[in-house]
């Protein structure tokens, strides 16, 4: 799930060697904590958030096979 999300965001940003994922596992829900480069912040975002919409959609599909619930939050 980490290497997913990881693959995903460098794809999607200039400066993919800046990409970084803190995985924070708990009983039922799994953060994930993404850090980019300040100036890749709005392309991760996107336009009304539709990039960062699309990221979460995509690992919550994912989480349907470990039954737990996904969440991603950008770290500045």
């Amino acid at each position: 799930m980490k290497n997913l999300l990881t693959d995903i965001a460098r794809q999607v940003v200039d400066s993919p060697e800046q990409v970084k994922v803190n995985e924070i596992d708990g009983d039922q829900t799994i953060v994930f904590e993404l850090s980019v480069a300040r100036e890749d912040l709005g392309q991760i975002i996107g336009k009304n958030g539709r990039n960062i919409g699309a990221i979460r959609t995509i690992m919550m599909a994912v989480s349907g096979k470990i039954k737990k619930r996904i969440v991603i939050e950008l770290v500045e």
